[in-house]
Order: structure tokens, then sequence, then C-alpha cells
């Protein structure tokens, strides 16, 4: 099982292949953000990956962050946690001003 390790919040494991941005509410129980519901099309939910394998950018995730001029950053609806990562959850419900933290994503990788 991959080690998830979120800074400021501790050491998880998680499921094999569990789309990181369930990992970082089910199991790690962060308060992200993912406003679209896990489809790419916002970045709501955008970690900075500080260290491991994050895996390839799916072409949604990528079209998502030019259109946004974001580098640095990944969107954790994008990102399987196939090997042990070391995060910073940069969008956090708290502080927000959003009333929720936004649908709950599927467990298989959209769009």
């Amino acid at each position: 099982m991959p080690k998830l390790t979120v800074e400021g919040a501790g050491e998880f494991e998680v499921a094999a292949g569990k789309r990181l941005v369930l990992a970082l509410t089910d199991d790690a129980g962060i308060d992200q953000l993912h406003a679209c519901g896990g489809k790419s099309k916002c970045t709501t939910c955008r970690v900075e990956i500080l260290a491991g394998d994050a895996g390839e950018m799916t072409a949604a995730e990528a079209e998502t962050l030019a259109a946004r001029e974001l580098t640095g950053v990944r969107l954790s609806c994008q990102v399987l946690c196939n090997s042990d990562l070391t995060v910073r959850a940069e969008s956090r419900l708290e502080g927000s001003g959003r009333a929720d933290a936004g649908g709950r994503p599927s467990d298989e990788l959209e769009p």
C-alpha cells in the first residue's frame, strides 16, 4: 500500500490506485476542496507534490492548469496513488468561504 504524507497532517496508508483527492478526504481527513466533483474542470483540488512520483498528467489536467496559467501544482482529482507521495494541500474548505468542499468525486478517474 502506498504511503501518503500530508504536510501538517501526518502519514497515511492508502489503497493503490486510489484517487489522491479521495485519499486526502477519506484517509487523511483533510478538508480538501473539489468544487467540480473531481472532473478536472476547476483547480480547487490543487496540491503541491513535495516528494514522490505522481505519474503522468492527464490531458484534462494539463489543459485545465494551462488555461489558468498554473505551474508547480497538480490536481488531486487527476492523480492516482500508485507510489508513496508527500503533498501540501493548498485548497482547503476552512477559510475558503465556501459552504462545502464540493460533490464527492467518483472512485474512478474522470473525465
